[in-house]
């Protein structure tokens, strides 16, 4: 496949294979609450393991498919940093208790591993054999990057998709956990637990995912093994990175607006690479256009990093007690009190005009029986 022997293909699938049963095992068999000290380390371990198969890459092939490696991977955990609010609001929706989390993130992420690999084979003979994709791919990801930008500025709160919801009426389960089991049974009855729900919601979701991270790393590099290790890779240390980001992910306020210039970045050098390669009869003759300029793998780098470290130091910046977005909070709480405070005010002075007018038109009522009380007296007199 591409320029990789068969023989690594097949070291470097038993490898990741071996992990995800190593994580299954050692981690999930034995369910537990992972601990920041954990999550951090097995993070760090499969951060330092990219590089160092980034630096395999270097000096067993050529530093250019490392630097192709290294920027794929980056963009691919970007994206999945990106991924987990919406897995957050999965656990939340279910209401995952914490134990049995580890189980539905590690299937869910084997799950979307398979699904991947296989939307990473298409594409590669799609690509190899038309050409003109490129220009599909690189549309593509110019409109989810205009999605992604003005979806940022959106500051209403994310829900979870509606279709998750759906996916109860299909299969029978309970609304109660069993720990971290798949079964429960109830009358005498064996049902599914919700955590089967969970896990096919979050295979499924991060099959929607890749409909722009998949499109995004071929823009980076055409070669399929290293577009499968970067997604592989990027998908190993999801789970752990799921437990250490849980309590920042409301702090990385200004990453949804980071990866719409990564997207953007990656469809403008997709549509200069489909113009380089061009073989579309009515663009150009059928004929390369060759003033388009091949963007160089060391560009690419410094921009993401570029663009991440930006989004990642304004986001924490912004958002630190006494930061602009407690200010904003802050604020809003006042102008929120203020309004409830007026509409207190308000409610009680119609209930005092109320009152009033009540008394005034008792009082009316009143003065015609005082006045035909008094005649009468008068008359008996």
């Amino acid at each position: 496949m591409g320029h990789v022997d068969l023989w690594v293909w097949i070291i470097s699938l038993a490898v990741i294979i071996g992990f995800f049963f190593f994580d299954f095992y050692s981690h999930v068999k034995h369910a537990h609450v992972p601990s920041i000290k954990e999550s951090g380390l097995w993070t760090l371990f499969y951060i330092v393991l990219s590089v160092l198969f980034m630096v395999g890459i270097g000096l067993f092939w050529n530093w250019n498919e490392a630097g192709d490696f290294i920027a794929g991977y980056t963009t691919e955990k970007a994206l999945s940093v990106d991924n987990l609010f919406v897995f957050l609001l999965i656990m939340t929706g279910f209401k995952v208790p914490k134990i049995a989390q580890q189980k539905a993130l590690l299937i869910g992420i084997a799950m979307a591993l398979v699904f991947r690999t296989i939307f990473i084979i298409a594409g590669a003979w799609v690509l190899n054999e038309l050409s003109w994709v490129f220009y599909i791919f690189g549309a593509w990801l110019l409109f989810m990057a205009i999605r992604q930008f003005v979806d940022s500025f959106d500051d209403s709160d994310p829900e979870m998709p509606k279709w998750v919801s759906k996916i109860s009426k299909f299969i029978p389960s309970s609304e109660n956990y069993n720990g971290d089991k798949w079964t429960i049974v109830e009358n005498g009855k064996k049902l599914f637990t919700p955590l089967v729900l969970v896990v096919i919601a979050l295979g499924f979701t991060d099959i929607l995912f890749a409909l722009d991270s998949i499109p995004a790393i071929f823009g980076i590099t055409q070669e399929p093994y290293l577009v499968f290790m970067a997604n592989a890779l990027a998908l190993l240390g999801l789970r752990q990175m799921y437990f250490l980001l849980d309590a920042l992910l409301s702090r990385l306020v200004f990453l949804d607006l980071g990866i719409a210039f990564i997207l953007g970045f990656i469809g403008v050098k997709l549509v200069f690479h489909a113009m380089h390669v061009n073989e579309v009869p009515w663009i150009n003759g059928g004929e390369p256009i060759l003033w388009a300029p091949e963007i160089p793998t060391w560009f690419s780098l410094v921009f993401i990093f570029g663009v991440l470290a930006i989004a990642t130091i304004a986001s924490l910046i912004y958002s630190r007690p006494d930061g602009p977005a407690d200010k904003k909070a802050a604020a809003e709480d006042a102008e929120n009190g203020k309004d409830a405070e007026n509409g207190e005010l308000e409610a009680g002075s119609d209930a005092g005009d109320n009152a009033s007018s009540d008394a005034d038109s008792d009082a009316e009522a009143a003065a015609p029986a005082d006045r035909k009380e008094n005649g009468l007296s008068n008359g008996k007199r």
